[in-house]
């Protein structure tokens, strides 16, 4: 993928669109971001000296990029430009099996803009304060916990028969779940990183990863392998379990599992079990196997996170009499560069269309205002998109949404847009997703 359009989909490596947890764990950062056809993605992007061998990257990306599995976060591309290496992986929504285990506490970012004026020439500063929540996270259930560890297998298993054994720093920071909430392994771990060669990664290395995962999942914690390895041999399995799953599993279920993460964690490798084996062992212990993940997770599933608001609803029903309404009492915001007085009579001229409804009027005159690109108006993209919506041309409308929320990415009017021009588009599940995410930022403004 060109470097150009990976920067264009994280708003040039936004701060804001970081989304790994830093520290050992995480020496390389990966954001989110968002494709011209709405796809939305994660971009993992490595340290300068991860991989000198442009080449040798390449060829691990396309080995990588062949496997294909629901188990994994699946890798859909690569970028090798001069010295910087990205991999492009399908974006997972839900946060990673560390933040649901170990961390008690939401943390969420609140942007505010501030403009900067010197002599002729202004831009914008951003400020990020990161404010704590006092809500707890909801405990994972038991329920969860073991679909976890058995979906984790099936992931090791089917990177084995595909001749990809090795995975590098498996940790809870490497498990991540969907839209559906189903865990997946993310496909980062697969390729080679900066440390490779200072620790020797194996089959049976990665199987005594597994097993200290089993053992966050039965704590809900992180219990150094050696220290877990004392409390099993004291049979002390009230200390190895998280106190938040009191009632839900029984002795026999609780010891099975410590039984199955001693096997991982024996001293020898060649006496650890192999995927196929863990897999074996761990489908009869499954629970609620009927009960959709999203629904044990608690995650809202086929619609918005959250009550949607009037705008909200007017683009789920597709009301786009009462979505002009509202764009014309909002007025204009942020417009950037100098504007020549033939740039501002042809916005004029397409606002007067825009009120009176003369929607292809209105896209002449926008047109205008933009092919000239002396200003940059997220109003104008945004008003030309419902105009496209009326004339019944969605994918145009979806095209001035994006370009709307390239300009002001956490305006909530874009977001919207581009779900009703999704809609119009049959592509209701991209569509959804967008409601939810115009939802999520109008929610945020309204509250600061």
């Amino acid at each position: 993928m060109p470097l150009t359009m990976l920067r264009t989909a994280t708003s040039g490596f936004a701060v804001e669109n970081i989304v790994s947890e830093h520290g050992e764990k995480a020496p390389n950062v990966v954001y989110k971001g968002k494709l011209e056809n709405q796809r939305r993605i994660a971009v993992k992007r490595f340290n300068r000296a991860a991989w000198p061998d442009s080449r040798q990257f390449l060829e691990e990306a396309k080995t990588v990029g062949q496997l294909r599995s629901p188990r994994l976060a699946n890798l859909l591309g690569c970028c090798s430009e001069g010295d910087e290496r990205l991999l492009v992986a399908e974006f997972m929504p839900h946060e990673t099996l560390a933040k649901h285990l170990f961390h008690c506490k939401l943390v969420n970012k609140i942007t505010f803009s501030i403009e900067l004026t010197g002599g002729h020439s202004s831009k914008k500063a951003w400020i990020f304060f990161a404010i704590l929540e006092t809500g707890e996270t909801q405990p994972m259930k038991w329920a969860m916990r073991l679909r976890v560890a058995l979906y984790l297998a099936e992931a090791l298993e089917y990177c084995t028969s595909k001749g990809r054994a090795l995975y590098h720093d498996l940790n809870a920071y490497r498990i991540v779940f969907g839209d559906d909430a189903n865990p997946r392994l993310s496909c980062f771990g697969l390729m080679k990183n900066s440390r490779d060669g200072k620790r020797r990664v194996t089959p049976e290395s990665v199987i005594y990863s597994f097993g200290t995962l089993l053992l966050d999942l039965l704590s809900g914690k992180h219990i150094p392998p050696s220290h877990a390895l004392d409390l099993i041999r004291d049979r002390n399995l009230q200390m190895l379990t998280d106190s938040c799953l009191e009632g839900q599993f029984s002795n026999d279920d609780g010891t099975e599992l410590v039984r199955l993460a001693s096997r991982c964690l024996q001293y020898e490798p060649r006496e650890r079990p192999n995927p196929r084996s863990l897999v074996t062992a761990l489908i009869p212990l499954q629970k609620e196997t009927e009960v959709p993940s999203h629904v044990l997770m608690g995650i809202p599933q086929g619609g918005s996170a959250m009550p949607l608001t009037p705008l909200g609803e007017a683009c789920l029903r597709r009301d786009l009499t009462f979505i002009h309404e509202i764009l014309e009492k909002l007025g204009y915001k942020d417009d950037e560069g100098a504007a020549t007085e033939d740039t501002l009579n042809s916005k004029k001229k397409g606002d007067s269309a825009f009120r009176h409804k003369d929607f292809k009027a209105a896209i002449d005159f926008y047109t205008q205002f933009i092919e000239v690109g002396t200003m940059v108006s997220p109003t104008v993209f945004a008003r030309r998109s419902l105009s496209h919506l009326m004339n019944e041309t969605p994918q145009e409308a979806l095209n001035d949404a994006v370009q709307a929320q390239v300009i002001s990415p956490i305006w909530h009017i874009a977001s919207y847009l581009q779900a009703a021009a999704l809609f119009a588009l049959g592509r209701e599940n991209e569509a959804q997703i967008a409601l939810r995410e115009g939802s999520v930022l109008e929610e945020k403004q309204n509250a600061s």
